[in-house]
């Protein structure tokens, strides 16, 4: 008997079809162990000797490994083909070797690049040993991720109140995006002007831009206001021209390659708009097979590759198709051979390819993420070995007679399409289509010497624009470029960015959420060698040769840990308050920039003699006076510039015309709220999610100041249902029992109805009775046959297997979620603990910094003595403990989903 393992069940049950009786084919559910999230898991005093961990759901299939490899003649470790494959199929194999079972097995490594029948009984006539040169480029990447995150962490908790955790790349990637940041708000915009005029020369009009006046070639800005346009404009118009020149140049465009991981991420981000983790799952699936006639199929060779290169049978098969599709005018001469500069284990694999060109994916008819996914890369394969597309640029000069002003028309025309056909690749920010922006259109036949006559002309002003924020595509590109991380990791990197909320996506670009901005700042003013684009390019150089065999891993780890723990030892003899004065000064230009007037920006807009300067908090960072508690003015963290409301100080809005009292507009700590009356102890309330600092009014202020409002008495006992907005947002509550509302207008127009359906659906679910409608059943597990669910939560739609619940990632449909998507992500919350017996312990919560722990309520004269007690377990608990509350918090987790 041969026993073969690979990752995932769908796969186990696709090779087993291909393979026969002969094997039996198990998953392992990814990885079977990990670093346990404690103090001591990597120990650089012991030569950074490493303790594993297999958890409670791991172990029961590593149990029925075992007991299948008892007596088996082969163990034959099948998991995919790059580092993280490696790693699993080594720690598979430490495991039954401790287990003593394989008793003289044959054990072999085979790998394939695609899941059909031809690739596998490839793979199995062609096995190798296991590749260790990997497995310690996946050690050195697993330790180097422990150590800084559950050294760097505690720091940050530390020194950076409210901080959530740091990472070897997930900081770096951080960085990007704050330093983008930095680089807008430092931008000034600046005013030009462009003139363009509708031409005439024995044709068509066509439109030419002024490009000469006065003698003078112009530049950009030459043009700078509107006096000097129109003076541009009439010069124009006053002249007379003639065709002083006509070229035609012929060009040609070459296709791009076909996708790798990266160039996946970012094309599927700009035509399809799925963020990375979306791309993933969805080309996981595509990989791993489909159902096609009964049959299932891998369509897709494997997705995580940085080569661009393709097998000769696949290019053969390339321009079978193009001919038959296109005819023989598209096919080039010969095959269109890429490589790439890339350096490293993946570099082996083939590009990301249909593994069949012949299955048309209008045949095919994939629904969902999977047949769009499967288009763009079918369409991306066939363009890459198609002809180049044939251009023609056309350039026409015209002359005034006494050469004092130009004018220019420019245009692009395709005469042959090739590639474009099919494909065009797709730009992170195209061009606004400013004045000055080439033409894409012909241009009229124009005899050179001909006169030329003005139709109209026109001037137009435009204003430059700061770089735009990063959109993922964008991102993966910059950080691809800078070599930073690997593109296998970008999608759970980017995740947790999100997940920590150092940033927000609006309009699908990244901004930083202002205390990423300060554990941003704080580790470039203070670990700033660990998070130069440089080092850690150069360290990944470094993990590349460990995997190449040119560099012994623990020589990799002696050489970082000896800089990087001496540089942890600096910080111990720093206090909080020194840091937050070096974050105070190194802000200083954003939080306090010069004002108009010349007066001290740092002046307390409230007592006047106050200074301003950046305050801790364990929410996060603010700022606040001198002066406190006599003065206790503050205004959230930011550029004032940032807060509308708080310019100038205090707003007032009106008058209330019940109580008489003085309705004002303020803005604190914790952002703008509203206020009734300057008593000791003023009603406030914050203004919600979606309302803005300007557009408040007295009739909005009272409205929120009057919360919560009674719905109505309830029909069953008579008792009142209140609306109002809580901290999870905008709620209903009848007798404890809280239902959210969806947005925060209803909470001034429920009424007793729906209120009471609200609440009725959500008692139920807390008795465990009615459960919410799923939004889809996905079926049995293959494991033990209960259902597999999808169902929408409070904090968005989950999937929900016996009591296990896994979120649906960031970005994916939630619609389009397949059984074997789900059964991977359950796979992964069960490896982390997540199910409903796994809870972390409250004190563990309290030691990820995390700002909000799960609500339970509990008498109110008790609480204060449940705090004490929380702080001061986790004032005794060492700060690498603490760090070690939840490994996946505060490292870079390369692990596939």
């Amino acid at each position: 008997m041969n026993v073969v393992i690979v990752e995932s069940p769908a796969k186990a049950k696709t090779i087993n079809k291909y393979l026969g009786s002969d094997y039996k084919v198990l998953a392992s559910y990814g990885h079977v162990r990990d670093l346990p999230p404690k103090d001591g898991s990597v120990r650089p005093d012991d030569d950074f000797d490493m303790s594993w961990e297999v958890d409670a759901k791991a172990a029961r299939r590593l149990s029925e490994i075992a007991e299948a490899t008892k007596g088996a003649d082969r163990l034959i470790l099948a998991t995919d083909p790059d580092r993280e494959g490696e790693a699993i199929s080594w720690h598979v194999l430490e495991v039954l070797q401790r287990k003593r079972v394989l008793k003289g097995a044959n054990v072999q490594r085979v790998v394939f690049n695609a899941i059909t029948k031809s690739a596998v009984t490839e793979a199995m006539a062609n096995p190798r040993d296991l590749d260790m040169e990997l497995v310690e480029a996946y050690l050195a990447r697993r330790a180097l991720d422990y150590l800084v995150g559950f050294t760097l962490s505690p720091v940050l908790w530390r020194k950076l109140p409210g901080a959530r955790s740091a990472g070897r790349v997930q900081s770096v990637a951080l960085r990007i995006i704050v330093d983008r940041e930095l680089e807008i708000e430092r931008f000034r915009t600046q005013e030009y002007w462009t003139v363009e005029a509708q031409v005439a020369a024995g044709a068509d009009p066509f439109a030419a831009r002024l490009v000469v006046h006065e003698g003078k070639r112009l530049t950009k800005f030459d043009l700078a206001d509107e006096a000097a346009a129109f003076a541009a404009r009439d010069a124009v118009q006053a002249a007379t021209f003639k065709v002083s020149s006509v070229e035609r140049k012929p060009g040609r465009r070459s296709p791009p390659p076909p996708f790798t991981t990266s160039t996946l991420q970012q094309e599927a981000s700009r035509k399809l708009g799925f963020n990375a983790q979306r791309t993933m799952m969805a080309a996981q699936k595509l990989y791993e097979g489909i159902d096609i006639g009964g049959e299932t199929v891998g369509l897709i060779t494997y997705m995580r590759t940085d080569g661009v290169q393709t097998a000769p049978e696949a290019l053969d098969e390339a321009r079978s198709v193009i001919n038959g599709l296109y005819g023989k005018d598209y096919v080039p001469e010969k095959p269109r051979l890429y490589s790439t500069k890339a350096k490293n284990a993946q570099e082996a694999h083939e590009a990301i390819r249909p593994t069949s060109l012949a299955r048309n994916p209008g045949r095919l008819r994939l629904e969902g993420d999977l047949g769009r996914l499967y288009e763009l890369i079918w369409k991306r394969m066939i363009a890459s070995q198609m002809e180049a597309a044939r251009i023609e640029d056309t350039i026409v000069n015209l002359d005034s007679a006494d050469g004092r002003t130009g004018l220019r028309a420019s245009g692009r025309v395709v005469t042959f399409p090739g590639y474009l056909a099919v494909y065009e690749e797709g730009r992170d920010d195209p061009a606004s289509g400013e004045g000055g922006d080439e033409e894409t259109g012909r241009l009229p036949q124009v005899a050179e010497g001909a006169a030329a006559s003005v139709r109209s002309v026109k001037a137009d002003q435009h204003f430059t624009e700061p770089p735009p924020r990063y959109s993922e595509a964008s991102l993966v590109k910059k950080m691809e470029e800078l070599g930073i991380g690997r593109p296998s990791t970008y999608a759970s990197i980017l995740e947790r960015l999100r997940d920590r909320s150092y940033v927000r996506m609006e309009k699908q670009r990244f901004i930083p959420e202002d205390q990423g901005r300060i554990v941003s700042i704080f580790l470039e003013k203070f670990f700033g060698k660990y998070v130069e684009y440089d080092f850690t390019a150069d360290l990944e150089n470094q993990l590349d040769l460990v995997s190449a065999g040119d560099l012994d891993w623990k020589v990799l780890l002696r050489d970082f840990w000896a800089d990087f723990n001496a540089k942890i030892g600096e910080m111990g003899g720093l206090g909080t308050r020194e840091v937050i004065d070096a974050l105070d000064e190194t802000l200083s230009p954003y939080l306090f920039p010069a004002r108009p007037d010349g007066s001290d920006p740092r002046a307390c807009p409230r007592c006047g003699d106050g200074r301003l300067s950046l305050k801790p908090s364990r929410t996060g960072a603010f700022v606040g006076c001198s002066n406190y508690p006599e003065c206790r003015y503050t205004r959230p963290f930011g550029s004032p510039d940032a807060e509308a409301a708080q310019a100038e100080g205090d707003r007032e809005l009106g008058v209330d015309p019940v109580t008489g009292e003085t309705v004002f507009l303020k803005s604190g700590r914790f952002g703008p709220y509203v206020q009734l009356g300057e008593g000791e102890k003023p009603k406030r309330a914050s203004l919600p999610k979606g309302w803005s600092a300007p557009d408040m009014d007295l009739e909005k202020a009272l409205r929120l100041l009057r919360l919560p409002r009674e719905v109505g008495l309830h029909p069953e006992d008579g008792k009142p249902i209140l609306a109002g907005i809580g901290r999870f947002g905008p709620f209903v509550l009848h007798e404890g029992v809280y239902a959210n509302l969806p947005n925060v207008d209803e909470v001034f127009e429920v009424g007793v109805n729906r209120a009471v359906d609200l609440i009725a659906t959500k008692r139920a679910g807390r008795r465990g009775g009615a459960e919410a409608a799923a939004l889809k059943e996905l079926g049995a597990h293959p494991a033990d046959g209960q259902p597999v669910r999808v169902l929408s939560g409070r904090y968005g739609p989950y999937i929900k297997h016996g009591s296990t619940n896994a979120n649906v990632p960031r970005g994916a449909d939630p619609l389009s979620v397949t059984l074997e998507q789900a059964v991977a992500l359950i796979a992964e919350r069960e490896a982390k603990g997540g199910g409903k017996k796994a809870k972390k312990p409250a004190r563990a919560k309290k030691a990820d910094g995390a700002a909000k722990t799960t609500a339970k309520k509990a008498p109110a004269k008790k609480a204060p003595a449940k705090k004490a007690t929380a702080k001061k377990t986790a004032a005794k608990k060492p700060a690498a403990t603490k760090a070690a509350a939840s490994a996946g918090d505060i490292t870079d987790d390369e692990t596939p989903f």
